[in-house]
């Protein structure tokens, strides 16, 4: 097996267990949604994701990151936010498991001096930043990275 091949697949091993949390989440794509693969990640999106907008502390989000499972609002949200979560998938990538407490203790941290939880997050500061970087580099729309 080619070097390349092998960090891959151990990559996608080190994120698989956010990707099983993911897959399950996958279900409720299912009544009324879709499910596809986009560059090695899956997307899904239906109408029960649009449920995120009722509970508060998900009312914004229009897509979320699960190890490989990247779950929307609708296809337009995904495609919107997809190189968002494409660093987030690498970040989930790097971290494995442990990207859940590490993401946690960067919000609470925030929280503890007064920041807002979500938009001074440590992952999310990178993935806006990172994906902004894609844009301006490689001159692609924000849903081709």
């Amino acid at each position: 097996m080619p070097p390349g091949m092998i960090n891959t697949l151990i990559r996608y091993l080190w994120a698989f267990p956010c990707t099983c949390i993911g897959i399950v989440f996958l279900l409720f794509a299912l009544p009324g949604g879709r499910i596809q693969l986009h560059s090695g990640i899956i997307e899904a999106w239906g109408p029960l994701f649009r449920a995120f907008r009722a509970v508060p502390w998900l009312r914004d989000t229009v897509a979320i990151t699960l190890g490989h499972v990247v779950l929307g609002r609708d296809e337009e949200w995904i495609i919107w936010s997809r190189s968002h979560e494409r660093v987030h998938v690498r970040q989930y990538e790097v971290w494995g498991i442990l990207f859940f407490p590490a993401y946690l203790l960067s919000s609470f941290r925030v929280l503890l001096i007064g920041g807002h939880p979500y938009l001074e997050n440590r992952f999310e500061r990178s993935a806006r930043a990172e994906a902004a970087l894609a844009r301006l580099v490689d001159g692609r729309p924000k849903s081709d990275v």
